[in-house]
């Protein structure tokens, strides 16, 4: 018999056998996390590059003073809240905080846009009021077909903003469209793997903006450093 099958052994007219079930319960820990391993080693392998390249672009736009708005939709708005918290209030001491929102943390403005107006205007409508050119977008969907986030990703390329994005599947709208600059796809069907590949690679961006940063920072300063010399 199936292992897993002991889970849901009503379906097939049979009673737990707690001892079945705990080994069923087991070989699914084992079989999730070996699949969630293989997603993630699969998904770098294959963006590492990108994902550097990613990352200095955001680090550009911080460089040049730009913020960094974040949304989603559902799981994928805590993902958007969580990237925006890693910047603002950096876990590693002595790494800046660096200007970032998330567009889907004011409860008020979301009902109240997606009220009045419709649901696919609530990030739409937060951008036409906050964003400038030379600001970044970055926005999270397992499905990369979100009618909101694409409405922004459209606006975004109005204002002049760099846009950046995590999707999974095939990438959706979000790769079809062309509106998303620095856009990684997690190619699974699963949203659990998607999803726990998208938190692994926005610590992993965060990391390298500050490495970057730090990088051009310390560039800077031997810049000034000579110009004083030869002074």
């Amino acid at each position: 018999m199936d292992p897993l099958q002991e889970l849901y052994p009503f379906l097939h007219g049979q009673a737990k056998n707690p001892q079945r079930e705990r080994t069923a319960l087991l070989e699914s820990v084992r079989q999730k996390s070996a699949e969630s391993r293989n997603v993630k080693a699969q998904f770098f392998a294959a963006h590492e590059e990108a994902l550097v390249s990613m990352a200095a672009a955001l680090a550009a736009v911080y460089q040049r003073g730009g913020m960094l708005y974040t949304m989603g939709n559902g799981g994928s708005s805590c993902d958007a809240d969580h990237l925006a918290v890693e910047f603002m209030h950096p876990v590693t001491t002595g790494r800046p905080a660096l200007a970032a929102h998330s567009l889907v943390s004011d409860r008020a403005m979301l009902t109240a846009v997606g009220n009045d107006v419709g649901f696919q205007h609530v990030f739409l409508r937060q951008l036409t009021a906050l964003a400038r050119p030379g600001d970044a977008l970055f926005g999270f969907s397992t499905s990369g077909n979100s009618a909101n986030l694409m409405a922004a990703y459209r606006k975004a390329r109005e204002t002049g903003m760099m846009t950046f994005g995590l999707a999974g599947m095939q990438g959706g709208e979000m790769q079809a469209s062309g509106l998303v600059d620095h856009l990684l796809v997690v190619a699974t069907d699963s949203i659990h793997r998607i999803q726990e590949c998208h938190v692994t690679t926005f610590h992993i961006l965060w990391d390298l903006v500050h490495t970057i940063l730090a990088d051009r920072r310390g560039d800077l300063r031997a810049e000034v450093t000579e110009d004083a010399l030869r002074g």
